[in-house]
């Protein structure tokens, strides 16, 4: 039995970058909730009190909390350490992929510049993802997308 994806979290301090996702979002499927926090601190206090999304796409580079502390204080919580969360970034370095494969990420996604890679990808994360979903902390095939 697969999971269906309804509800994502986006965490990213760039406008731009969420405006993009989230239309890319909307053409892969329109049905999918995403919301938006602008950093680590926003996305766990929205975890706090909203229901708990399917995934959660994050950045690294924020201000407040960046997404290493953020990854880091979703797996730490018994509730959320089964979510998702799909490294979502420009930083594109071997440790910075080795460390979020450490912390716990489920994916990781260097953005891409070109609005129909994105779309491309996201499908293929929404797909792998939906069958990861329900696997007990399996990760997706390709740690690196």
């Amino acid at each position: 039995m697969t999971k269906t994806i309804e509800y994502i979290l986006m965490v990213d301090d760039d406008e731009d970058d969420q405006m993009l996702f989230k239309e890319a979002l909307k053409q892969v499927n329109g049905l999918v909730k995403c919301e938006v926090a602008f950093n680590g601190a926003e996305a766990l206090e929205k975890l706090k009190i909203n229901p708990v999304p399917d995934i959660i796409f994050l950045d690294l580079n924020m201000p407040v909390m960046n997404g290493f502390e953020c990854l880091r204080a979703i797996k730490k919580d018994q509730f959320l350490k089964d979510i998702p969360v799909i490294i979502f970034t420009t930083a594109n370095d071997n440790v910075t992929i080795e460390r979020s494969r450490k912390l716990g990420a489920t994916a990781f996604f260097h953005k891409p510049i070109d609005f129909n890679n994105l779309l491309n990808k996201l499908q293929q994360l929404l797909t792998d993802s939906t069958s990861a979903a329900t696997k007990q902390s399996s990760s997706m095939p390709d740690f690196l997308i």
